[in-house]
């Protein structure tokens, strides 16, 4: 055996030996190689071209781990190292399509993929509008020209990472195939669509350290726990509590430009139904359909679990392609622990030894690959841009102990926790105050009080604060009955109870609540508190406590619904009516 280095730094095994297959164990297959390959180079297996990827090598013998069915495999068949890693193939036909993990298009199979059906561009051509000329020097990210017709997001074709240099050739505007070349930069030719190893991040010219929260328009993350654009935030929660209605409350509502949906080992019926729901959506920013700028990667439970295992790196490579063009683009995965339980599986029939709960042990390294693609930079043409990666996490029995949801709490910025108890209350979105958390909540107060938000981050304290307030109060009521508490007390549980159902209870299926502006949101909380605060003074101007807790402050609460999505004046004028009716209990 003998080991070379490759150009790209990658150390190639040369062994000697036919390239055959000498077992398969499901998605694991064993070949023996007499070609210069590497780890996590592509191979196709089998008269059908089945892709694999190599996990292991040990001497003379490969293992790879087949993204497809391998039925019908059998030792002896031939097995053909790619020479490159597994990769995406990105271009315009993104936008509004579904793929499956590999990044297939799914859209145009009549029932299932064919076999080995793996890097066809086929025969679309595109229109291409070029926008530099020859003779002209650029750098890597430059744009060389746009495809028009692709909907609200512009597709830009840019010079390569790793190219710059003088332009010697551009195409004139026209139609060209996806592999033609458009432009000529120092040799290099540029085309339409460009490939890219999934694992493998996309570079840029640096990370931002400013911070600017990724607007929801669900008000308990944008108040309580914000999240900013190039953040991370991971959503854990049980069955029933309703992590698909908030996912895509985010796909439709968040001010991302591009929105790419991973469907990561959902059940088939479910990623259906969540396809076409997201097919259906009109887009509130263009008027369009959303899926005119969404990708959709729909892994099931029924695909092959590779396949699985990759389709979060082929969703994260999609968004790192639309960041590199200057676009804000966010990732949602649902869910992590599907992905997490492709590793598991395979890790088995590796032998791999297990670790807690049979993951493998390096189940923490593999979250925070993921994970740490994030990121807002400055990138390689001079943009601001990010990819933000929303998780969501399916614990079994809604256990929050078990190792994927603890380790995926290391890696993120954000937690935003469903609760069973609120979920089946009727609270949505049912996020939990006391178990979620946001450690990006500091910089987006900073960025707030620069653009002229000061109070932000006082109005946010001041919320967290009453809610444990009333959190702990509310136990004592179990115990004692809320009649033993002083006045001061009972006004707090009451302001607890008005946060909740005026401020953070939001109806995804109104058409007026399921999107909040945050001038909106700051009048909701500015009406609630302010109430509050006069209630506290009522009680203690020697007003029963009792005799404030039967006002009906139902117009309070009915604000959110009966306002639209940035009226401010529906609960300014509500909280002026509740502020008369408290102050004629002073004069009784």
């Amino acid at each position: 055996m003998r080991r070379t280095r490759c150009r790209a730094g990658r150390t190639v095994v040369r062994v000697t030996g036919q390239a055959r297959i000498s077992r398969v164990a499901g998605p694991l297959v064993e070949v023996r190689t007499s070609l210069p390959v590497a780890m996590n180079d592509l191979v196709t297996l089998g008269p059908h071209a089945l892709p694999g990827e190599i996990v292991a090598i040990r001497d003379d013998l490969l293992s790879v781990q087949a993204y497809e069915y391998t039925g019908g495999l059998a030792p002896g068949d031939v097995a053909v190292p790619r020479g490159h890693p597994l990769s995406a193939e990105l271009g315009p036909w993104l936008l509004g399509g579904v793929f499956d993990g590999l990044l297939r298009p799914l859209s145009t199979a009549a029932t299932w993929l064919a076999p080995g059906a793996y890097g066809r561009l086929g025969g679309r051509t595109w229109p291409f509008r070029p926008a530099m000329s020859a003779g002209q020097q650029v750098s890597a990210g430059s744009v060389v020209g746009v495809v028009t017709g692709t909907g609200p997001v512009e597709f830009r074709v840019l010079v390569p990472p790793g190219v710059a240099g003088t332009v010697e050739t551009v195409a004139p505007e026209g139609r060209y195939g996806a592999d033609t070349a458009v432009a000529t930069v120092s040799g290099v030719p540029v085309t339409v669509a460009a490939r890219w190893p999934v694992r493998r991040p996309r570079p840029s010219a640096g990370r931002r350290t400013d911070a600017t929260a990724l607007h929801t328009g669900q008000r308990v993350l944008d108040l309580l726990f914000p999240v900013a654009l190039g953040g991370t935030a991971a959503v854990p929660g049980g069955f029933g509590t309703g992590k698909t209605v908030l996912l895509q409350q985010l796909a439709k509502w968040c001010d991302a430009d591009v929105i790419v949906y991973v469907g990561c080992g959902e059940r088939g019926n479910e990623m259906a139904e969540i396809v076409g729901d997201l097919l259906e959506l009109n887009d509130p920013r263009t008027g369009g359909r959303l899926a005119d700028r969404t990708v959709i990667i729909a892994n099931t439970s029924n695909m092959p679990m590779m396949a699985r295992e990759a389709s979060i790196y082929t969703g994260v490579t999609v968004a790192e392609f639309f960041r590199d063009m200057g676009y804000h683009a966010v990732v949602i995965a649902d869910s992590t622990s599907r992905w997490a339980e492709a590793l598991r599986e395979f890790s088995s029939r590796t032998g791999v030894l297990p670790a807690e709960e049979g993951y493998p042990a390096e189940l923490p390294s593999a979250l925070a690959a993921f994970y740490e693609r994030a990121g807002a930079v400055r990138t390689l043409g001079g943009q601001d841009a990010s990819v933000t990666v929303l998780g969501a996490v399916s614990p079994p029995g809604g256990d929050l102990t078990e190792p994927v949801t603890a380790h995926t709490e290391r890696f993120v910025r954000c937690r935003w926790t469903l609760d069973r108890d609120l979920a089946y209350s009727r609270h949505y979105p049912a996020v939990s105050w006391s178990a979620s958390f946001s450690r990006d909540a500091g910089a987006v107060g900073a960025t707030h009080a620069r653009t002229g938000d000061p109070g932000w981050a006082g109005r946010r304290g001041r919320a967290v604060g009453l809610l444990a307030e009333s959190d702990r109060l509310t136990a004592l009521t179990e115990l004692m009955g809320v009649g033993a508490l002083p006045g001061h007390a009972r006004m707090a549980v009451l302001g607890g109870r008005l946060l909740r159902e005026a401020v953070l209870q939001q109806s995804a299926l109104s058409t007026n609540d399921g999107f909040c502006g945050e001038p909106k949101t700051a009048a909701l909380l500015d009406a609630v508190l302010t109430v509050v605060d006069r209630c506290q003074e009522v009680v203690a101007s020697g007003t029963p406590a009792t005799v404030v807790e039967e006002l009906d402050f139902g117009p309070l609460i009915r604000a959110r619904e009966e306002s639209g999505p940035q009226d401010t004046t529906a609960a300014a004028r509500r909280r002026d009516a509740m502020l008369a009716r408290l102050a004629e209990l002073e004069t009784v």
